[in-house]
């Protein structure tokens, strides 16, 4: 089972930056979804385990930037430019099983979650 701990979330106002942080218990393709009151959990951004390959949902493309240290085992989530349709809580996820990066079912291992609020 991998250990994904998450940090670095809290309450921003709009326009403002928040970087989130996924300490894993190993090199794995990861990725970052997120969780809006009464909405699916839905994909966010995708790095492959040796950082080579990115790949991010549309809304978030240009403001988010999904990178890695691998001597830390540590994957990041820079968001830039919040808006209030941002808020959400914020999931890790790894063991990718292969297939498509944006579908939850696709992870085996999941963080507890980080709780992001953007204020107006």
């Amino acid at each position: 089972q991998v250990q994904l701990v998450e940090s670095g979330g809290g309450l921003v106002q709009a326009g403002n930056s928040l970087r989130l942080s996924c300490a894993a218990s190993g090199r794995y393709d990861m990725a970052w979804f997120r969780q809006a009151p009464g909405k699916e959990r839905e994909f966010v951004a995708f790095i492959t385990w040796n950082g080579r390959s990115t790949y991010y949902a549309e809304p978030v493309k240009g403001r988010f930037t999904i990178s890695r240290d691998n001597a830390k085992n540590t994957v990041y989530l820079q968001m830039n430019s919040l808006k209030p349709e941002d808020t959400a809580v914020y999931y890790c996820a790894a063991d990718f099983r292969g297939g498509d990066y944006r579908r939850r079912d696709m992870y085996r291992s999941w963080g507890q979650g980080t709780q992001v609020t953007v204020s107006s």
